[in-house]
């Protein structure tokens, strides 16, 4: 999974960044890795692992990974080349989703670009970034179909069908990821690549003095959940100071931090959970004396294409999958002892997927 961070000037963005990918490497003890200066992998915290650990003691444990990407040069006119515009949107187009930090605090030290906190404007400005990028995406797309249609090209219709609806919502700057779509019109919209189409997170980044505020009492943080349900986003609240201080202290020692300030769980924990939710994903688990690993795939995936996700021969040569849910395994202690219990299951291509399943994967190729 890849998420995209983005954010007008002087709303925690950066804070952000540097606070998940540094506190995300260490709380699972998964070295913190630089792709490029923008760019940094953390691994997914799950419990299940470790305690998978313990029974197999493997050589070495392999966690899930999140890629997040700190995307800058976004202002108004990005999508005309001000600022890093052209640099912004290369970046953006290639992230699964999109995180967009709104400032929600109030600090006089803190200037906003536009002069004043507004949640909303903030939002609306990127939107219309995006919006922009996607029209001109779309006229480009659409002449190019236009051309084929003469040659009475059915598909080439059917784009500049649902490219006319799309251009037509867009300028009222309605994001195409709230529309709904048929099987066909799907597949059409995946080949645009439209930016308004990505799934949106917003991180809501409030005041340390505002933490353990009831929500309905922070008229900026309404204002943005009322905004993402109007676009079906998802929202997270967080702190981005808070996130920095946390990323400074040994893992073992932030859990008590956060109950201490009433918190339940990081940002980082909460950006982890929106992003699996709003694509879609979950893990499954493989474990054994060489390793004890995470592999994230989509909800709904059948035994063979969860098999190729560890190899494709894996796939090719798929005979069955011998399934038990992590909870029976760790009631009976081990794959082996679930086994004699009666409680794993040989599984064949049909079989979906569920998340916590340990699997051992038969093939022959």
């Amino acid at each position: 999974m890849k998420l995209g961070i983005v954010g007008l000037p002087n709303v925690g963005k950066s804070t952000l960044f540097n606070a998940i990918t540094q506190a995300g490497a260490e709380s699972a003890n998964y070295p913190f890795c630089t792709i490029e200066p923008n760019v940094g992998v953390v691994a997914v915290p799950d419990e299940r692992l470790d305690k998978l650990a313990e029974i197999y003691k493997p050589e070495k444990v392999t966690p899930a990974t999140i890629e997040f990407v700190d995307i800058a040069g976004l202002v108004a006119g990005a999508s005309k080349g001000e600022g890093l515009g052209n640099q912004f949107l290369s970046h953006i187009r290639e992230v699964d989703a999109i995180v967009q930090v709104v400032r929600c605090f109030e600090d006089e030290e803190v200037v906003h670009v536009d002069g004043k906190v507004n949640p909303l404007r903030d939002i609306e400005t990127i939107q219309m970034e995006l919006a922009l990028a996607d029209i001109d995406t779309l006229n480009k797309r659409l002449d190019k179909a236009r051309k084929n249609a003469k040659a009475n090209s059915k598909l080439a219709e059917a784009e500049i069908e649902l490219g006319e609806m799309l251009l037509a919502h867009l300028e009222h700057m309605i994001p195409a990821r709230i529309l709904t779509y048929d099987e066909q019109q799907q597949e059409i919209l995946d080949s645009f690549f439209l930016l308004t189409a990505k799934p949106m997170i917003y991180a809501a980044n409030i005041s340390e003095t505002d933490i353990g505020t009831q929500v309905d009492e922070l008229r900026q943080v309404l204002l943005v959940q009322m905004q993402a349900e109007r676009e079906k986003a998802e929202v997270i609240v967080l702190c981005a100071k808070v996130e920095e201080e946390l990323s400074q202290i040994d893992a073992a020692d932030r859990p008590a931090m956060l109950a201490e300030m009433g918190i339940t769980e990081s940002g980082l924990d909460q950006l982890i959970r929106a992003g699996y939710r709003l694509l879609g994903l979950m893990s499954y688990l493989t474990a054994g004396p060489k390793e004890v690993r995470a592999w994230t795939i989509p909800i709904g995936t059948r035994a063979p294409q969860a098999a190729g996700k560890i190899h494709t021969d894996f796939e090719r040569g798929f005979i069955r999958a011998e399934v038990v849910a992590y909870d029976t395994l760790m009631t009976h202690g081990s794959f082996q002892a679930a086994k004699e219990k009666g409680q794993v299951r040989s599984e064949g291509k049909e079989y979906i997927m569920k998340d916590g399943d340990v699997v051992l994967f038969r093939f022959n190729v």
